[in-house]
């Protein structure tokens, strides 16, 4: 049975080694039998339609960019649920400015000892949670500045991630909807 799969691609730039036009991604979906490739924003987030699982829509995905367009990117295919699922487990609710919230998903979960030693840190004003599915960061300032990101998690962990902010991810789930 298909349903909408949302797509989170890691590390696309508008320019460089990383560049993956969106025009040009959509119709190597679309060629590849992906229904309803749309994007949204030219930061990597696609929905498609599709009967196939979503760990096998991220290798297929990983192989066609790198195939047709050129990156090494990592893939990560959620629902819409599992995004609001995620919106929903977030320990940083209305006292935060939800602004400075952001999402690290997951393509594997992390081995627990790993999160047990990143919790256990001092990141100052920068604040870190991690679930099974997801971690989540309270960064008050710069992102790119902050003690603790996205970059620094996957190298912790040693697995690969991609975050997104509650704007992107709210805008998703409506677009999954639609």
């Amino acid at each position: 049975m298909s349903k909408i799969h949302i797509i989170l691609l890691r590390g696309v730039m508008p320019t460089g080694k990383n560049k993956v036009p969106m025009a040009q991604l959509r119709e190597v979906l679309s060629d590849a039998g992906y229904q309803n490739a749309r994007t949204y924003i030219a930061s990597g987030n696609v929905l498609v339609t599709s009967g196939r699982s979503a760990g096998s829509i991220e290798k297929h995905v990983h192989e066609l960019i790198l195939k047709h367009i050129g990156p090494d990117l990592t893939v990560i295919v959620r629902t819409a649920a599992d995004l609001q699922k995620a919106l929903d487990e977030t320990p940083f609710g209305k006292s935060y400015d939800q602004s400075r919230v952001f999402y690290v998903f997951f393509a594997e979960p992390p081995a627990p000892k790993l999160v047990q030693e990143l919790l256990a840190a001092d990141y100052g004003d920068d604040e870190l949670a991690i679930t099974k599915r997801a971690a989540y960061l309270y960064i008050p300032d710069n992102y790119a500045r902050a003690k603790v990101n996205a970059a620094y998690l996957e190298k912790k962990l040693g697995i690969r991630m991609t975050a997104r902010n509650l704007n992107t991810i709210t805008k998703l789930i409506e677009l999954a909807q639609t």
